[in-house]
């Protein structure tokens, strides 16, 4: 009985004699770490809140409604234009072109490094793919104009335009390809080795381990390096202001020059505006609906992801 006592008060005291206390370092990084957190966040509210402090300018404009903002397709505010789709739309087109280009090309390259070559061969091929990342992207932009567009003319003929949006875009993934495939690689390399052995016990080949256990395995890393890579084209500059188009145009031939909203808020900025005009508050509006895309392709991508995902758990 009294042995019985014994183990008792053991058992009671035992999380009271494990319990540590934070050591000093610990509770300084935690700290860093939450203001780190807290910090991104206010961050990403006080952009949100100055866009649409003076977005709100824009529309409290009589002259501006969002029936003629959402509903028009004509955008030249200083003469009373206000329809943003012509904007919009070239920005979805170069973004989709260029998803379509680093998306798949950089899966193969990420696939390749993964799970087919040599660790000698990895170690220089993927710094060599990584050097595009530190081109400028007004280089990217003249690489546009001056080699892809001659060469869309060659290829299609009279039909592709100095300036048009298939060049910008086609570029535009070339310079994507890097975070996609880096990103990509990274997630498949983490599959746990026990999954391909399993596989391959199975007798399974390299290619069907690959695209049916390894790739589905790594789909949260991937859809991280897709959205990622949606962002970066979307939000993309120099390329199209220089390749591109200087002009809202509201049409879905990708071999037409076209404006999108970064092109059109890189060019409108760069001269002499007055503040509280139609044209400066009009700038703000076009980064906020920007914003907006931005979000809302996110959001779709993640949905997606999320169904892919369970349908291979």
């Amino acid at each position: 009985m009294k042995r019985e006592n014994t183990i008792k008060e053991n058992i009671n005291f035992r999380p009271l004699d494990l319990k540590k206390k934070m050591r000093p370092g610990e509770s300084i990084i935690q700290t860093l770490l939450f203001i780190s957190g807290v910090l991104s966040i206010f961050i990403t509210v006080a952009i949100v809140y100055e866009l649409g402090k003076e977005a709100l300018l824009f529309f409290n404009n009589p002259d501006v409604t969002l029936a003629k903002f959402l509903g028009t397709t004509r955008w030249q505010p200083g003469i009373g234009l206000f329809g943003i789709w012509p904007l919009v739309t070239s920005t979805l087109i170069t973004s989709t072109i260029a998803m379509f280009v680093s998306l798949p090309l950089g899966l193969a390259a990420a696939l390749f490094l993964s799970e087919y070559a040599s660790p000698k061969a990895r170690s220089v091929l993927k710094p060599i793919l990584e050097i595009l990342a530190g081109i400028p992207t007004v280089v990217y932009g003249y690489f546009a104009l001056l080699f892809m567009t001659p060469l869309l003319q060659k290829i299609f003929g009279e039909g592709v335009e100095v300036y048009n949006m298939g060049s910008a875009g086609i570029v535009m993934g070339i310079m994507i390809l890097p975070l996609i495939s880096s990103m990509s690689e990274d997630a498949l390399s983490a599959v746990p080795r026990a999954l391909r052995e399993g596989a391959y016990a199975m007798g399974a080949t390299k290619f069907e381990t690959s695209l049916q256990v390894v790739l589905p395995a790594a789909l949260s890393g991937i859809g991280a390096a897709l959205i990622i890579g949606i962002s970066r084209a979307v939000g993309e500059t120099m390329i199209v202001a220089i390749a591109a188009g200087a002009g809202p145009n509201f049409t879905f031939n990708p071999f037409q020059a076209a404006e999108t909203m970064t092109g059109h808020i890189a060019r409108i900025s760069g001269g002499d505006l007055s503040y509280n005009t139609i044209d400066y508050t009009s700038l703000f509006a076009i980064a906020l609906m920007l914003f907006l895309v931005t979000l809302i392709l996110n959001l779709v991508s993640q949905v997606i992801i999320n169904k892919f995902r369970q349908r291979y758990e």
